[in-house]
């Protein structure tokens, strides 16, 4: 299935990303060769296959404990560009809509 790039622009803007002109043919091209492989994969016939576990039911989880890794809220804070009342000041994501 070939993508092209006039539509890897239109994804790019959807996804609000920024995206050269002269990576618009490369992306197209890899985009396109991942959808190939997608329909490959769908053409596969498995029936009777079982689905696989990354791990075997019977494994036990391992316990969850700290690390001992990790920031103060004062270390992290002294890092950040701009601070107020002891959280990060971030400019603001979503826009007004309604004025």
């Amino acid at each position: 299935m070939a993508i092209p790039p006039d539509e890897v622009r239109r994804i790019a803007e959807l996804a609000r990303l920024e995206i050269r002109d002269e990576d618009l043919e490369r992306l197209a091209h890899d985009l396109s060769a991942v959808l190939d492989y997608a329909q490959v994969l769908r053409r596969l016939d498995l029936a009777g296959c079982e689905p696989l576990s990354f791990a075997p039911p019977e494994a036990g989880l391992r316990d969850d404990e700290p690390d001992g890794r990790g920031l103060s809220q004062a270390d992290a804070l002294a890092m950040a560009p701009e601070t107020e009342g002891g959280f990060f000041v971030l400019p603001p994501v979503v826009e007004n809509l309604e004025p």
